[in-house]
């Protein structure tokens, strides 16, 4: 493992780090636009964040995991539809099964879900975005590790593709777990430590990922597929309906248009 490796492995952490950052810049009071409440710019900007995060995974699921899944098969013993269907089932069905069995609390939700805790709304809050980190990880992991085999054409530049994007979007992903809980009530220290630990999974993911990389070279078209299908269930279990919830969706619609565009121009541009 590279030193490079390792850096971008860190990258979707850093960018989730600098997201959370922006709750120590806070004012005490911001002025608004007449007839606006501050209540309706937070909506509006957490809706765009929302879609642009989104954008960004659906993007990346198909340029960076499934259609080098698809390419990486062409030349196997099936159908190269079928390593990327059965990893992308697979990704869905392990996102469905953690969903059920961590407790946790989605923003935008009165009520916690998962199994019964007594952890407080801040911590479930932060367990939900930890759920939902993982699968990236695995992403940041299982492309490095193509490269490391030298399979399916992956290349340097296409992992970086991949982890720019996931940091991009991490950014927002890092504002909308800090700031919330600044509001409140909790410290600016807390909320910052709080974002900022949520995407601490995602290098664990990758670099334990990478070191398996000798085991997982065979069915690294699985998991390409495998972590694309996490990466979808995510986007439509929670990113898109919070995004588009109650007034204001076209917001949320049009950062979910600007998170593809960008995520399918560094694909293309560095890979």
């Amino acid at each position: 493992m590279t030193a490079e490796m390792l850096f971008g492995m860190f990258l979707p952490f850093f960018g989730t780090a600098a997201g959370a950052a922006c709750v120590l810049f806070m004012r005490k009071k911001k002025q608004f636009p007449k007839g606006m409440a501050p209540q309706d710019a937070g909506e509006r900007l957490q809706k765009i964040l929302l879609g642009f995060a989104a954008g960004v995974m659906v993007a990346a699921s198909v340029w960076s995991l499934l259609i080098p899944a698809i390419e990486m098969s062409e030349d196997g013993p099936v159908p190269a539809f079928i390593p990327a269907a059965v990893g992308f089932s697979f990704g869905i069905l392990f996102l469905l099964l953690l969903d059920h069995l961590i407790p946790h609390q989605h923003m935008n939700e009165d009520g916690p879900e998962g199994p019964h805790s007594k952890l407080g709304r801040l911590s479930m809050l932060t367990l939900a975005v930890t759920l939902h980190n993982i699968p990236e990880g695995m992403a940041a992991g299982v492309v490095f590790a193509a490269v490391l085999a030298g399979e399916g054409g992956i290349r340097m530049a296409d992992a970086f593709a991949l982890v720019i994007g996931i940091a991009i979007q991490n950014f927002p992903e890092g504002a909308i777990i800090s700031l919330p809980m600044k509001n409140a009530g909790g410290s600016k220290g807390k909320a910052f430590l709080c974002g900022a630990l949520s995407g601490a999974v995602e290098p664990i993911a990758a670099v334990l990922t990478v070191l398996l990389s000798g085991l997982v070279a065979p069915i690294l078209p699985y998991l390409l597929a495998f972590a694309a299908g996490a990466m979808i269930y995510v986007v439509v279990e929670e990113l898109v309906p919070e995004s588009v919830k109650g007034a204001s969706s076209d917001f949320g619609t049009v950062g979910f248009g600007i998170g593809f565009l960008i995520m399918m121009i560094l694909d293309v541009a560095l890979g």
